[in-house]
């Protein structure tokens, strides 16, 4: 059941890389990320970690004002889709999206 409406969210990706496209995927979604924090308010961070165990499989955590904000206007501004078609010139298969809402903090 989705808990969707205008709480903050946390976007979860997970993806895989092809091995010899990592540099290129690193350095496409360093400037998309830029592009993100420079005209996108309602992003409030973006995080990129690589497996310890396998550089190719990243994980990326992204913190936004709701997810109707990210999965509408975010994914419909220029830099991100024309960052979606290059996507597909580095992805190894699909990335998966997940919504998440913080239950409790420490």
């Amino acid at each position: 059941m989705s808990n969707t409406g205008s709480h903050p969210v946390t976007v979860v990706i997970t993806c895989a890389i092809r091995p010899d496209k990592l540099e290129v995927a690193r350095q496409e979604l360093k400037a998309v990320i830029r592009q993100v924090m420079a005209l996108e308010p309602a992003c409030k961070g973006i995080r990129v970690l690589e497996a310890t165990d396998a550089p190719h499989r990243w994980l990326i955590v992204e913190q936004w004002e709701s997810e109707e904000v990210f999965s509408g206007p975010h994914m419909q501004q220029p830099h991100m889709r024309a960052f979606m078609k290059t996507a597909e010139t580095f992805l190894d298969g699909k990335a998966d999206f997940e919504f998440w809402h913080e239950t409790f903090a420490a």
